[in-house]
């Protein structure tokens, strides 16, 4: 990649991280776009569809372009609105869902805080490990942010939490089946 090149893509990767930033910000500081985008995220298309962008993510850090990551990024964080506002909800997931509300706008304190920070944490990580080229670290950071997502989830929102397990699941073991393939594959060439 040339000086050029590089300079573009750490541009446009750092605009799409400022609208990652933007976009949350906006939805902790907005209760009414907040409520929008949770209506819409009751429908479980999001929740499927959320995981599987870890595919291009690792798949622009193998290609060490940081402007892939950030928009993949941004693709993951904003899909929680992509769908219609469901006309059939069950029980469980409005309840997950009024949890998770109820967390993000509760009560902030450190306990709080550090737990939120593994979630760049966890991208930081992904990306080095695929930036690096580590297959089985990459594999495993998706499996911690899977088992942390459904453990934190069942812990701390109870039989609610459960509702999560599915598309988790589902999405970890698509995600590591493509990379798993996508990384032999980019390997050989």
């Amino acid at each position: 990649m040339t000086t050029k090149d590089r300079k573009t893509d750490i541009i446009l990767g750092s605009l799409f991280l400022i609208l990652t930033v933007g976009f949350i910000v906006l939805a902790m500081t907005n209760k009414l776009f907040f409520d929008w985008v949770f209506e819409r995220h009751h429908n479980q298309w999001s929740w499927y569809l959320r995981p599987l962008f870890l595919v291009p993510f690792c798949y622009f850090a193998f290609r060490k372009k940081f402007s892939g990551m950030m928009i993949s990024i941004f693709a993951l964080f904003t899909s929680m609105f992509w769908f219609p506002k469901p006309e059939i909800v069950s029980k469980s997931v409005v309840e997950f869902l009024e949890f998770e509300k109820e967390y993000l706008y509760g009560q902030w304190n450190t306990e709080k805080i550090l737990l939120t920070l593994t979630i760049p944490i966890s991208f930081i990580t992904l990306g080095l490990a695929f930036w690096k080229r580590s297959l089985v670290l990459g594999v495993a950071v998706i499996g911690l942010m899977a088992t942390g997502k459904m453990v934190w989830s069942i812990e701390n929102a109870g039989e609610s939490g459960k509702s999560i397990s599915i598309p988790a699941i589902a999405g970890l073991f698509i995600c590591c089946g493509i990379i798993y393939y996508g990384f032999k594959r980019l390997t050989k060439k």
